[in-house]
């Protein structure tokens, strides 16, 4: 993880008055980088299934989950250990290897996708030059996982919650990566996570790539939902239609990896949005100062500790608000059919987001 700079510093000197080798340290430095991203995202996630309770109890006029912790804080934890502890029913006709490792290449990707994302300056496990096409490239190989679970399973329904899966994906993934090419044409030249979030700041409040590509953040906000495969695009698990989708015969951890999953990668989403369209870790007011806009900047002070803090706070703030917008979508409309979810990717948003790139295109060679 590349991190405070100083610190990693101090920590060297450690190690080096240890008389331990810096090869040793570096190796260390990976896997506790690596431990930390795991521990906040499995917060994360912790976080984000009790809002959803909450937010949805709320909405039906219910209580929602009061009993496991202050609140029910502690109930997705409490659910996980459930699952846990129950038993792993294997299909006594379903391919056996690929009904076991359907789960784990659906997980995985979701898990390697975080690796991309700066919750602030320097606090990044690997930036990357096509940092945000990595993701969408990782993240395609989840189909994958999801039609191999489905005929795995040795059940009709199981496996046409697969190929809805498989359809969903290349229908939304196309319209995405237009999206994020509109970006990285206008604003940054680099596929980057980090220098689209710097890109942004030099403008403040109305640098942000929100105000500038409107059309592609509408776009890529309905398109990563469906990738999400969340209400109104969970056809793939729909249960008036195929029980549950690809996961209908599984059970115990696996059936929980395919619930984490679905979780994670809505968050990883959502962190996304935060950094192509809102700036990332920068926040600024508007129309304050003679500039038009006042801005702190939380990579320069004296306490750094605290600047990464707080920029880490804003990340989780602006991803948090969508994902609040996520759940009330979820449980305010009504999922769609599988015609108009296909007609809606290729017919609709796949001509606005080449429409946004043909048009970002045509202002930069105007104003070159």
């Amino acid at each position: 993880m590349i991190f405070n700079t100083n610190l990693k510093e101090q920590v060297i000197n450690f190690f080096y008055a240890l008389n331990l080798s810096k090869e040793f340290f570096n190796f260390l430095w990976i896997i506790f980088s690596i431990l930390i991203l795991l521990l906040a995202i499995t917060i994360g996630v912790l976080v984000l299934v009790w809002l959803e309770r909450k937010i949805s109890a709320g909405i039906q006029q219910r209580i929602g989950p009061e009993y496991a912790g202050p609140l029910g804080i502690i109930q997705a934890l409490a659910d996980g250990f459930k699952l846990l502890l129950k038993e792993d029913i294997i299909p006594s006709k379903g391919d056996f290897w690929l009904f076991n490792i359907g789960p784990a290449i659906v997980v995985i990707p979701v898990f390697l996708s975080y690796s991309v994302i700066p919750f602030g300056h320097n606090i990044i496990l690997a930036d990357l030059n096509i940092g945000v096409f990595f993701w969408i490239a990782i993240c395609s190989i989840v189909p994958l996982g999801l039609l191999m679970a489905g005929y795995g399973s040795n059940n009709k329904y199981s496996f046409l919650g697969g190929l809805r899966a498989a359809a969903q994906s290349i229908s939304y993934e196309i319209p995405l990566a237009l999206c994020v090419l509109s970006i990285s044409l206008q604003l940054s030249n680099s596929l980057s996570t980090v220098d689209i979030v710097e890109a942004q700041s030099k403008y403040g409040f109305w640098g942000w790539n929100l105000w500038r590509q409107p059309i592609g953040f509408l776009a890529f906000f309905i398109a990563s939902l469906a990738e999400c495969e969340r209400l109104p695009f969970d056809l793939p698990e729909a249960e008036e239609e195929l029980v549950a989708g690809y996961q209908t015969e599984y059970s115990g951890i696996k059936f929980g990896l395919f619930y984490v999953a679905s979780y994670l990668n809505l968050l990883v989403s959502s962190l996304f949005i935060t950094i192509l369209y809102l700036g990332g870790w920068h926040f600024s007011i508007p129309f304050i100062s003679n500039s038009n806009y006042l801005e702190w900047d939380f990579n320069i002070g004296t306490n750094q500790i605290i600047n990464v803090i707080i920029g880490i706070i804003i990340v989780l703030i602006k991803a948090y608000l969508f994902l609040f917008v996520s759940i009330m979508t979820r449980w305010t409309l009504p999922r769609v059919r599988m015609d108009q979810l296909l007609d809606l990717g290729w017919k609709f948003l796949l001509p606005i987001a080449l429409g946004n790139l043909l048009l970002t295109a045509s202002f930069q060679v105007l104003l070159l």
